[in-house]
């Protein structure tokens, strides 16, 4: 089929059925974790919590976004399966479904064919309703050819609750009922929200440096929730880039971190943000500026 041909929504978009047997998984894992409110909740269920949170988002942030959907550097393929297994094991499926569905999102944002466009559909389904339709699940092979071809990942995106199963006997091995419900749920559920929130409110709350074809924009607050994410009117100018906060003012927790392995050599060619984007920014940004001063004082 042509990528021309391949443009469309997709079929499941406008069926839009919901089986409920898709909503069940979800809707279980907020639930167990009231099972806190019975076993009690421990410091090392607490630090449990935190700890999978940063290093799971740092899996979404670096494996899933910047490395498999963009390729904005190179790693080997040992760390390449690390990276796919820490983000799978945040059940947020495979990084092939993850990756070509985010490609999709890059080629038709906000347009049609964008299948989470807060800006066409609301906030709602751009969050997680677009998740329960039947047909969503499904992985798109022929966007993610680069890294289908590696049978490791094939694997990690079929078998996808191997690694967050392997982790939350983990949790409960390491803490007890608490570190299942707090160490792996909880921090499970609000692994889920963060990332889903760049879905949701990253293309209508917060400020548009750049003119770009979407509505997409930077925000301070869910760039510190998703370590780096936020800026997300950045990354749509420049979606190459390893980092997303263009600028030393702008937190990315995730580019630190990957520019200290890069020194490790465990990760290299972190693409840059070109001169002329960075230049093109600053002039927004005085213009912006300039604007504020003048504008009169109501």
């Amino acid at each position: 089929m042509a990528d021309s041909d391949r443009a469309a929504t997709p079929d499941w978009m406008h069926r839009r059925t919901f089986p409920f047997r898709h909503m069940v998984p979800f809707l279980v894992c907020h639930l167990v974790v009231l099972g806190a409110f019975f076993t009690g909740v421990t410091w090392q269920a607490v630090a449990l919590c935190a700890v999978l949170y940063f290093v799971r988002m740092f899996g979404v942030t670096a494996g899933y976004h910047r490395y498999f959907a963009h390729r904005s550097f190179k790693t080997s393929r040992v760390f390449q399966f690390v990276l796919a297994f820490i983000a799978t094991s945040s059940a947020q499926k495979g990084a092939l479904w993850w990756a070509a569905h985010h490609r999709r999102h890059h080629k038709y944002s906000d347009q049609e064919g964008d299948v989470h466009s807060p800006v066409r559909e609301g906030f709602l389904w751009s969050h997680m309703g677009w998740l329960f339709v039947d047909g969503s699940e499904e992985t798109d092979l022929a966007r993610i050819r680069d890294f289908a071809k590696y049978p490791e990942l094939r694997f990690l995106n079929r078998f996808q609750l191997l690694p967050p199963t392997l982790l939350a006997l983990a949790c409960l091995a390491i803490a007890g009922l608490p570190g299942l419900f707090i160490g792996f749920f909880l921090s499970t559920v609000l692994l889920w929200h963060g990332t889903f929130l760049i879905n949701s409110l990253a293309h209508v709350v917060g400020s548009r440096r750049f003119e770009t074809k979407d509505e997409s924009r930077n925000n301070l607050w869910l760039a510190l929730i998703t370590l780096g994410e936020g800026w997300h009117n950045n990354h749509h100018r420049h979606q190459a880039s390893c980092r997303q906060g263009f600028y030393w003012w702008e937190i990315d927790v995730t580019y630190y971190v990957l520019f200290l392995l890069s020194k490790v050599r465990i990760v290299w060619d972190l693409r840059a943000v070109p001169e002329k984007v960075l230049e093109e920014g600053r002039q927004a940004d005085r213009e912006r500026r300039r604007e504020r001063r003048t504008a009169p004082a109501h």
